[in-house]
């Protein structure tokens, strides 16, 4: 089953880094945020990507191009005709396609790009920003077990601080800590979708996560995985700083494979 990662938009929010590489780029401890998101995949054999790749789009192409060179060790012999030799090839047994899908193109629009790199099969999707250690087996077992168009996995972001309970009468209730139960569930991404959902994608600028989402909605065909560990995403400097405080720890909760 191939796996489409979006990796095409400006970043703006986090234009210290952005403003010279698209922001699946980025790295978390030397490598990029896109290669931390494929690793987590590729620890339940999905190993076959589909990056959609628009802004920037040749640092993406140039870096799985040199991917042996950003992970091994490498001797240039220029007294022998300037010979490369790799030594102990780092590899992944991933197959990876880069597709320009445009600079301006919209998300919806960078999918329905990549329609024919997917045929008629179910994929998965996510963005190319956020790592947690998500259970892909168990959310395809529940997209399976649904029987819907598409399966979008969620998070309870929860609260930051602690919470004031307040009665209907407006007197407060209660000081307690924050839980599990409060805040909103927002889309992570990880999604799953039976080839039925590029119909429902009209051109560049259809933005997946309305007209598209909202009419799966609609048609009762869209399914919620509640993810209950570990997300971030990496939207701005200080979130990219907290990911790489935890990596650097040794202690990253998305890195569930081994070295």
């Amino acid at each position: 089953m191939k796996v489409i990662l979006l990796a095409g938009g400006f970043g703006t929010r986090i234009s210290e880094e952005s403003a010279i590489k698209p922001k699946p780029m980025i790295e978390i401890g030397e490598m990029p945020i896109l290669w931390h998101i494929m690793k987590v995949y590729s620890v339940y054999g999905f190993n076959d990507f589909i990056v959609c790749a628009g802004y920037k789009q040749h640092v993406i192409k140039e870096w799985f191009a040199n991917y042996f060179i950003h992970t091994s060790d490498i001797t240039f012999d220029f007294s022998n005709g300037n010979e490369v030799i790799i030594h102990n090839k780092k590899s992944e047994p991933w197959k990876v396609t880069v597709v320009d899908t445009g600079l301006n193109t919209m998300t919806g629009g960078r999918i329905k790009r990549v329609k024919e790199y997917i045929g008629n099969e179910r994929f998965m999707l996510t963005y190319g920003d956020a790592v947690g250690d998500i259970n892909i087996e168990k959310l395809l077992e529940f997209h399976c077990h649904h029987g819907k168009i598409g399966t979008m996995s969620m998070y309870n972001f929860g609260q930051s601080k602690g919470v004031v309970d307040i009665g209907k009468d407006g007197i407060i209730t209660a000081f307690r800590e924050k839980s599990d139960f409060d805040g909103n569930l927002i889309n992570i991404g990880f999604m799953v979708f039976e080839p039925e959902i590029f119909s429902y994608i009209d051109s560049d600028s259809s933005i997946f996560e309305r007209e598209p989402l909202n009419n799966l909605v609609a048609d009762a065909q869209l399914a919620g995985y509640v993810h209950k560990g570990f997300w971030q995403c990496m939207d701005t400097k200080r979130e990219k700083d907290k990911l790489e405080d935890l990596w650097v720890s040794g202690h990253a909760p998305w890195k569930i494979w081994e070295d």
